[in-house]
C-alpha cells in the first residue's frame, strides 16, 4: 500500500475530526520519522510536546517491555509495585506532596476541577453548587462537555450543548480582570502558563507572580495547566518556574509517558487532596503498573539528558536564528524554551500552505488559529539539527 491507499482507508472508516498534513508515518526515532514511501522527515511538532524525549527512546522502550512481561494492569482495587515510585519522582520534581493519576489530559483536568470544586466546598466554606472556577479567554484545557464549557473557541462548543456551569472567563494576562472576577464563591483560577493551541501566547512578565499573590489574598487555588508547557518544553521542567510560582495545583500528561502510554495526572497540596474519600473519583487504568513504570522512565530521562536545560539553550539559540528572517509573512517570532509560534500576516494565506512546503522539505510542523505556525521539536535535538531546520524555514518563508 502506498500514501494514497492509507488515506484512503483511513479516510473511508475514519471520523473527519482532525485536518492532518497529507503524510503516513509509520517509524520513528529520536527526532526523525520516516513514511511509507521511506522519505524522512524532521518532527517539528513531537506530538503537541508530548514527544519531549524523541521517538522510541530506548530507555523508555526497555521499561515499558520490562513492565508489560510482568505486570499490566490491575486495577486500583489492588496496589502496584510500581505506582508509590512514580508518585515520589512526580512530587520531587512539581514540589507538590501528593499524586492522583489519570490516562489523557483531558481526564486531568476534570480530576482538577472536581478537586477545586470540593476543596471550595469542604475547606473554604462555599454553599453547595456556587462554586466558581475562572478561566482564560483563549484557553485550551482539552475536549470535554465539561470543559469546552470554559472554551471561548466557537468551534469547540457547536453542538455540543447544554454546557457545564461554573466558569468565569477573563482576558488572558489580564491582572485587574482576575481581581474583579473573584467573590467568595472562587474556587480557583486555572491557566496555561504559555497558552500552546490558542497560539503559543506569553502573558506579561509578571502577571503569574501577581496572580498567585492574588489568589493567596482571596483564599483561590491556583491551579496550573502543564500538560503541554511541562517537562521541560520551555526550558524549565514547568513553566510556571520562570516566574518563581509555588502553585497549589499543576495538571500534567503528554510528556508523562515519552510517547509510548496515555498517562496523565493531577498533583497538589495535602489539603486539597485531602477531599477525596475512598469511591470519589477513580479510574481503571489511571495509575497501573505499566504506566507507572513508563512514567518514572520517561521522568528520568528527562532529568539525566537534561533536557530542559537543552531546551532553553537551543530555544533561545532558534529564535534569534527566526528573528533574522526579512519575510514579509512574519508578524512576529515568539515563545520560550522549544515551544516556539511564527505568527504570520492575514495576507500570507494562511498558515498551513507554509507546512505543507516545509513538508516537501523534510519538516514537519503544524499550524494553529490558522495564521501561527508552532514549531516544537523534540528536546533531544542538537544545535546541527536546529540548523539544518532552520534553512528549510527560511526558504519557505522567503518564498
Amino acid at each position: 500500500m502506498n500514501t494514497q491507499d492509507y488515506m484512503k482507508l483511513e479516510d473511508s472508516y475514519g471520523a473527519n475530526n482532525y485536518h492532518p498534513l497529507d503524510v503516513v508515518i509509520e517509524k520513528g526515532e529520536g527526532i526523525w520519522v520516516w513514511d511509507v514511501e521511506g522519505n524522512k522527515y524532521l518532527d517539528f511538532l513531537s506530538a503537541y510536546s508530548a514527544l519531549n524525549q524523541g521517538h522510541c527512546h530506548p530507555k523508555i522502550y526497555q521499561a515499558m517491555m520490562e513492565q508489560a512481561k510482568k505486570l499490566t494492569l490491575t486495577s486500583r482495587a489492588f496496589r502496584n509495585d510500581q505506582l508509590g515510585g512514580f508518585y515520589k519522582i512526580l512530587s520531587k520534581i512539581s514540589a507538590l506532596p501528593k499524586v492522583l493519576p489519570m490516562n489523557s489530559g483531558a481526564e486531568a483536568v476534570e480530576t482538577a476541577l472536581k478537586a477545586a470544586r470540593k476543596w471550595a466546598y469542604k475547606i473554604k466554606g462555599v454553599d453547595a453548587g456556587k462554586a466558581e472556577i475562572i478561566v482564560c479567554a483563549n484557553n485550551f484545557h482539552g475536549r470535554t462537555v465539561t470543559i469546552v464549557s470554559a472554551s471561548t473557541e466557537d468551534q469547540y462548543k457547536d453542538g455540543f450543548g447544554p454546557f457545564t456551569p461554573g466558569f468565569k472567563i477573563i482576558p488572558y494576562g489580564d491582572l485587574n480582570a482576575l481581581n474583579n472576577s473573584i467573590t467568595a464563591n472562587t474556587a480557583a483560577f486555572l491557566l496555561e502558563p504559555i497558552q500552546g493551541e490558542g497560539g503559543i501566547i506569553i502573558p506579561p512578565d509578571g502577571f503569574l507572580k501577581e496572580a498567585e499573590a492574588i489568589c493567596r489574598e482571596n483564599n483561590v487555588l491556583l491551579i496550573m495547566d502543564e500538560i503541554q508547557t511541562g517537562l521541560g518544553r520551555t526550558g524549565k521542567m514547568f513553566a510556571f518556574q520562570h516566574e518563581a510560582v509555588k502553585p497549589d495545583g499543576i495538571i500534567v500528561g503528554k510528556a508523562l509517558s515519552g510517547g509510548y502510554y496515555p498517562i496523565s495526572a493531577f498533583l497538589s497540596t495535602e489539603e486539597v487532596m485531602s477531599v477525596f474519600n475512598p469511591g470519589d473519583h477513580g479510574s481503571t487504568f489511571g495509575g497501573n503498573p505499566l504506566a507507572a513504570a513508563i512514567g518514572k522512565s520517561a521522568l528520568n530521562v528527562i532529568l539525566e539528558e537534561k533536557l530542559p536545560e537543552n531546551a532553553f539553550e537551543l530555544g533561545n539559540y532558534f529564535m534569534d536564528r527566526l528573528r533574522t528572517i526579512k519575510s514579509s509573512h512574519i508578524k512576529e517570532v515568539r515563545g520560550r524554551g522549544l515551544l516556539i509560534g511564527v505568527e504570520l500576516y492575514p495576507e500570507a494565506g494562511g498558515a498551513r500552505r507554509f507546512c505543507e512546503m516545509l513538508q516537501k522539505k523534510g519538516l514537519l510542523a503544524k499550524e494553529t488559529h490558522h495564521n501561527i505556525i508552532r514549531f516544537a521539536p523534540p528536546l533531544v535535538i542538537n544545535k546541527d539539527e536546529i540548523d539544518w531546520a532552520f534553512e528549510r524555514i527560511a526558504e519557505v518563508l522567503n518564498a
